[in-house]
């Protein structure tokens, strides 16, 4: 049988640990397959999704600045990536490229394994309201929560997350941060404040109640300047790898026929590559 190919495309790509993901996955089920990085500029994404049928890949990642360009392109999209309203899993059905998003899946896996019972809170603030906040809100609306308050900078921005989710989500500009935190049960930081040595930080984690979760999507560096604050206060925080781990998943099953383990292994792993750049 043939070797099963698997990519992940972005621009620029160099910075991807996909690679090193998958890699162990196939190695330690014994798969025949690759995966690989393929550096696509945005004004040649559209032509390379629609020539996947015949390429010899039987899928692959979307990574930034792509997976808008990849909604807009497949022929069918899961529930999942309507939700979210983007795509960063591809894949081939009947000739027909098919697209997926594993994102708010990964989120929420992420938290069931670190920190269980988190679905059995009842508000969350959401901090940002860029394309991964779209994956956060929504994962978050599926585990229940009655309401998620959503801070931006730009209160517009926030409201256009709000307005694709209904009444249980509200949006704010920044000043309305220090009024949410008091009563948040779950606090998400989905900005990029506190990554590659940035050391400010989104929100002052004095004002949260002492039984708040914290997390962070960002994982570089893996426990960012808000997380050290929040564990320092005594909270309960959960850093952004897992989620990066846990969205590899269903794709890895999808196009190489077996479903792989988040293991502590895979985890060192990610972290010792992390560590040497």
């Amino acid at each position: 049988m043939a070797e099963i190919r698997a990519f992940v495309c972005g621009h620029p790509v160099a910075h991807s640990r996909s690679p090193l993901i998958h890699g162990h996955w196939l190695k330690e089920l014994g798969i025949d397959g690759s995966y690989e990085r393929i550096d696509i500029a945005p004004s040649d994404i559209r032509a390379f999704i629609a020539g996947l049928p015949g390429s010899g890949f039987v899928g692959g990642n979307v990574t930034i600045p792509h997976k808008e360009a990849a909604f807009e392109t497949v022929s069918r999209r899961d529930g999942e990536a309507e939700a979210v309203g983007a795509v960063n899993t591809l894949w081939i059905e009947n000739g027909k490229v098919c697209g997926g998003n594993t994102d708010a899946i990964g989120f929420a896996a992420n938290l069931d394994d670190r920190a269980p019972g988190w679905r059995e809170r009842d508000r969350a603030l959401v901090l940002g309201a860029g394309g991964a906040a779209r994956a956060v809100v929504h994962a978050i609306l599926s585990a229940g929560y009655t309401r998620v308050d959503i801070t931006n900078r730009t209160r517009a921005r926030a409201q256009e997350l709000a307005d694709l989710f209904g009444a249980r989500v509200r949006a704010h500009g920044n000043e309305a941060v220090d009024t949410l935190l008091p009563a948040a049960d779950l606090v998400v930081n989905t900005t990029s404040l506190g990554m590659d040595g940035d050391v400010s930080l989104p929100a002052d984690v004095a004002a949260l109640p002492d039984h708040a979760l914290v997390t962070d999507i960002v994982y570089v560096p893996l426990e960012t300047p808000f997380l050290k604050a929040a564990s320092e206060r005594g909270l309960k925080t959960v850093d952004g790898l897992g989620m990066l781990l846990h969205q590899a998943v269903p794709g890895f099953e999808r196009w190489f026929g077996k479903r792989p383990a988040v293991t502590q292994q895979l985890r060192d792993l990610v972290i010792a590559d992390l560590d040497a750049h």
